[in-house]
């Protein structure tokens, strides 16, 4: 615990919001969530100094991926976006899932010690990634310090903001409100954006390509169904048509899998003939552990493009990297399955597998856990017809349910985004997977708590 200790105390120097002494009213609290999404997208759109009057200088280039999963725009104050802090959660929840580090995160001074500590380990990764970033770019000393110092403001404040959603001032939190606000960004370029690709006469936005074709321009097969373009100095990917019917099609099969639940049978103490049912989430996991992988991922990516810069008088450990980081990235394409099998099979089986250890990881870490939910069965009043009012023998019945449906929902999430990648899906299928999961927890909030304004009884009944 001592390390957890010092993180904790280095977590005291992040910047910290105080909580509301009394809950906003909804509307504050949607205004404020506004205002912290138009501060994202101001600082997402402002270019760090010198880079801003140097527009030629040519930083580090990052995938898709990683602009998705940590919500970042190279060059700009979300040049580290919450990768810090996201890393962070995800490297002290592995520990605690593995049981390396003892905490209770159910108890208040253990998820206080949690809290603390993964902001100052995302302090320290904040620190050694943006001194990474600046020193990329091979400027003089003056002008790398006030780089990396951009980089590292900017990464604070999204920790800042993320902590003022979760304390209470806006809806969700701020990781969830800054993932989808990328991923948003990234769909719209793809579908309207009115810039023509280099090297030709097309549109990239997918939408004014099918209107320029429609006022008679000449129709690019191979852009229509596998989003390539061939120009001069080689071919390029761009949104495809294939890819917008994919976008809606995986949209609807995400929303109708959310909506789908387990019954568990269940009776209680004080209506013994009353029978109801006890409702599973089918994707009982959730999205968590594509985000998981996709943060273990773009990690990895990240650490290698960095290191390659770094390392380069080393070629045999960046090749041995680099080999290694090729089966990471998605596939973009049907074609890649005919052109490079192997790593399409690579990392199908990677995905999967890690998303399978990710979702029983999260369902010891997050309380989701057979003997949990006995637990609070048992405190409910509630019984399953059949079997005593024991935990110990709710745990055996729920075990039966809960993780089948954890390696079921994790594998059925992994060959989704997979599927996803392979038609092109703009934002790749982690970023849609991600985006439909977060609007539908933003949706619910919102219902919920407007459901607490317009009937004050029920706020008390439910102690808020």
């Amino acid at each position: 615990m001592g390390a957890l200790s010092w993180l904790a105390k280095l977590g005291e120097y992040v910047p910290s919001t105080p909580r509301p002494a009394r809950k906003p009213e909804l509307g504050k609290r949607l205004l404020y969530t506004f205002l912290v999404l138009l501060t994202f997208y101001i600082m997402s759109s402002t270019y760090a100094f010198p880079l801003s009057a140097y527009p030629n200088l040519q930083g580090v280039q990052l995938p898709t991926l990683i602009n998705v999963i940590f919500a970042s725009q190279s060059g700009s104050l979300t040049q580290l976006g919450i990768g810090p802090l996201v890393t962070a959660g995800l490297i002290i929840q592995i520990l605690v899932g593995a049981k390396l580090i003892e905490l209770d995160l159910t108890d208040p001074e253990d998820r206080k010690l949690f809290t603390q500590s993964q902001k100052g380990l995302a302090l320290l990764i904040a620190v050694v990634e943006g001194l990474g970033f600046a020193l990329y770019y091979r400027l003089n000393v003056f002008l790398t310090v006030a780089l990396f110092l951009q980089f590292l403001a900017g990464a604070l404040i999204l920790i800042v903001l993320d902590e003022a959603m979760q304390k209470g001032y806006g809806i969700g939190s701020g990781v969830s409100l800054f993932i989808l606000a990328g991923i948003a960004r990234t769909i719209l370029w793809s579908m309207f954006a009115p810039v023509t690709i280099s090297g030709t006469d097309q549109y990239y936005g997918i939408i004014p390509y099918l209107v320029s074709v429609f006022q008679g321009r000449a129709l690019d097969v191979n852009r229509l169904v596998f989003g390539i373009v061939v120009t001069s100095s080689g071919n390029l990917t761009a949104p495809s048509l294939v890819g917008l019917v994919s976008l809606f099609v995986l949209v609807i099969v995400i929303v109708y899998l959310q909506d789908m639940k387990v019954n568990i049978p269940i009776t209680s103490h004080r209506m013994p003939g009353v029978k109801s049912g006890m409702p599973l989430q089918f994707l009982y996991v959730s999205n968590i552990p594509i985000l998981l992988v996709g943060i273990l991922f773009s990690d990895l990516i990240l650490f290698y493009r960095l290191a390659s810069s770094y390392f380069s008088g080393v070629p045999w450990l960046i090749e041995a990297f680099g080999t290694a980081v090729h089966y990471l990235n998605p596939p973009s394409s049907i074609l890649e399955i005919i052109v490079d099998p192997v790593r399409v099979s690579v990392y199908s089986i990677l995905l999967i597998v890690l998303a399978v250890l990710f979702g029983l990881m999260w369902v010891e870490v997050a309380g989701l856990n057979p003997s949990a939910q006995a637990e609070n069965l048992v405190k409910s009043g509630l019984l399953i017809p059949g079997h005593r009012s024991n935990p110990k023998a709710f745990e055996t019945v729920l075990s039966k349910y809960i993780y089948p449906l954890a390696i079921l929902s994790s594998i059925i999430v992994a060959s989704i985004t997979l599927v996803a990648d392979i038609f092109g899906v703009f934002s790749s299928g982690m970023g849609i997977l991600l985006a439909v999961g977060i609007l539908q927890q933003f949706y619910a909030q919102i219902t919920y708590e407007r459901a607490l304004e317009a009937y004050p009884l029920l706020k008390r009944l439910l102690g808020e």
